[in-house]
């Protein structure tokens, strides 16, 4: 059976059709279809995670069009999971880069299998999505689920590079939601592995394919060995092709907004007259990677919705060193923490906050503050 193409190919930046997309959820099927290729997600995790709108935003605009809460409750927990992840960071910081909560075993070695980068795992629905996902910087959620059983429970590698490789390449890179994420699949953050076999795979790949390594029943997975196409393995050097450093003008006598990686809301301020300031520090970006698609699309949201936009690299420090910096406004972030001026809050959701061990537990004092 021939694989389902992925019919959104490519992520407009201006404001208008991203606003478009939000008025074409339809989240009552979402609910009903997200688990599979062809279900009706909403492509809009590219500008959440670059901070164009927020979970709160799109929450609003659906409610507004009369949807009782209950009815698409699912869709409302997905949007939470992203508030949730983010909680998380905040409250453990740094922590999140390694094992969380469990360490993760076993473990064969600390890359990645050369198989998965090259997309060459023999499981025809992961291959072609990986390699859609080279060309497009969007991979479903639910492929994203078993590429990374197949990396750290099948291949055994420790989570963390190829959570980088992941995030690397995706238009939606948050490392929390990413880093997270794969530490679920992993049992680091969570007290059971994900895994799927092949069956699962066709399911809601719409494949038939058998007689891979996967095509085995769920009692097996816990005798698996390291199957030969995963055993070779590679260390992955990313890099961010960041724009050469360049001076920028200044009016000294307005304030500074301080848009980044996180922040390219155009509406944030917009009713101040400021200097607005595209932050790429390139500290971030040796920690954090990403590629050069990932930063064009960073650069045309910014210069497509944000008037008067200047692109500054270099270091928080750097800038405040160097030009004569009045009032400095910043959205919060777990990455702003050596920002300094007046910190804005997000527009979260709900007003929940701090870490909760698990996401029902989160969503359990969410869903108080939702009108059932």
């Amino acid at each position: 059976m021939e694989l389902f193409k992925d019919e959104i190919s490519t992520f407009p930046t201006s404001y208008t059709e991203v606003l478009q997309r939000v008025s074409a959820i339809k989240p009552v099927k979402y609910g009903a279809t997200r688990n599979f290729i062809n279900g009706a997600v909403t492509y809009l995790s590219p500008y959440i995670s670059r901070g164009v709108i927020s979970t709160k935003l799109i929450l609003s605009k659906v409610l507004e069009k009369g949807y009782e809460p209950a009815k698409i409750e699912k869709f409302i927990q997905e949007l939470a999971w992203r508030d949730y992840w983010q909680q998380v960071w905040i409250a453990k910081g740094d922590a999140i880069n390694t094992d969380l909560k469990h360490k993760q075993a076993p473990v064969a070695h600390t890359f990645i299998p050369e198989a998965v980068v090259l997309a060459t795992t023999g499981i025809e629905a992961i291959d072609k999505a990986i390699n859609d996902f080279y060309d497009t910087g969007y991979m479903h959620n639910h492929l994203r689920m078993y590429i990374a059983s197949i990396a750290c429970n099948i291949g055994q590698s420790h989570w963390k590079m190829p959570a980088q490789w992941m995030y690397y390449h995706l238009l939606d890179a948050d490392w929390a939601s990413n880093a997270l994420s794969w530490q679920w699949v992993a049992g680091t953050n969570a007290n059971k592995k994900y895994v799927a076999n092949q069956e699962n795979i066709n399911k809601y790949c719409f494949s038939d394919q058998k007689d891979t390594f996967l095509d085995v029943p769920y009692k097996a997975f816990s005798f698996l060995t390291i199957p030969e196409v995963l055993k070779s393995t590679t260390e992955l050097i990313l890099e961010t092709p960041l724009l050469p450093k360049k001076p920028i003008t200044i009016d000294e006598n307005l304030p500074i907004c301080i848009y980044n990686f996180y922040n390219l809301d155009p509406n944030w301020k917009k009713e101040l007259t400021a200097n607005r300031i595209l932050l790429l520090e390139p500290s971030h970006f040796k920690q954090y990677p990403i590629a050069k698609n990932t930063i064009d699309f960073v650069l045309q949201l910014a210069e497509e919705n944000i008037d008067n936009i200047k692109v500054y690299v270099g270091e928080f420090s750097d800038l405040a060193a160097s030009y004569p910096l009045k009032t400095i406004y910043y959205k919060e972030h777990p990455l702003n923490k050596h920002y300094t001026g007046v910190e804005e809050p997000r527009d979260w959701m709900f007003t929940v906050e701090g870490y909760f061990p698990s996401f029902f537990a989160f969503w359990k004092k969410c869903k108080k503050q939702l009108s059932y």
